[in-house]
C-alpha cells in the first residue's frame, strides 16, 4: 500500500514500504536520458527509486545505493533517440526492504524476454 504521496507540478513522490519513489515524465532532463541529469532530481527528491521516461528506452539498473528505471515504451514507440526501440514494461514488487523488479521486452526475434532484478536498500552494488 502507498503510505503517503508529495507532488510539484511535473514530479511525484511516493512512500511504499520502506522505499521512496520519484516519479517523472522525464521530458524535464537536459539532456534527455542522461543518467547524471536524472541522478541529480533523484538527490533533489532525495528517494530511493528513481522512475523516469520520455526516451522510450528500456533501463533498470542500481548505481550508488539507488534504482533506476525506465520502462520504455509498451508499444515500441518512435523515439528520435532510438531507431529501433524495443517494446517493454516493468512490473515492480516491494517487500520489505526489497525490491524485485521483473523487466518484459520484445525484441525482434519475437521471443519474449524476463529478466528479475533484486535491489535491496541500503546495499551497494559491486559494479
Amino acid at each position: 500500500a502507498v503510505v503517503s504521496t508529495q507532488s510539484t507540478g511535473e514530479q511525484k513522490v511516493l512512500t511504499v514500504g520502506q522505499f521512496k519513489i520519484g516519479l517523472i515524465h522525464g521530458h524535464q532532463v537536459v539532456p534527455w536520458g542522461d543518467s547524471d541529469a536524472i541522478a541529480a532530481v533523484r538527490r533533489q527528491l532525495d528517494v530511493d527509486v528513481m522512475v523516469s521516461g520520455h526516451t522510450h528506452k528500456l533501463e533498470a539498473y542500481e548505481k550508488d545505493g539507488n534504482f533506476y528505471i525506465n520502462p520504455g515504451s509498451v508499444t515500441g514507440a518512435y523515439s528520435p533517440l532510438d531507431k529501433n526501440p524495443i517494446p517493454a514494461f516493468i512490473l515492480m514488487d516491494i517487500q520489505s526492504s526489497t525490491l524485485v523488479t521483473y523487466v518484459y521486452s520484445l525484441p525482434p526475434n519475437g521471443e519474449m524476454e524476463v529478466k528479475k532484478i533484486e535491489f535491496k536498500k541500503g546495499e551497494k552494488s559491486e559494479d
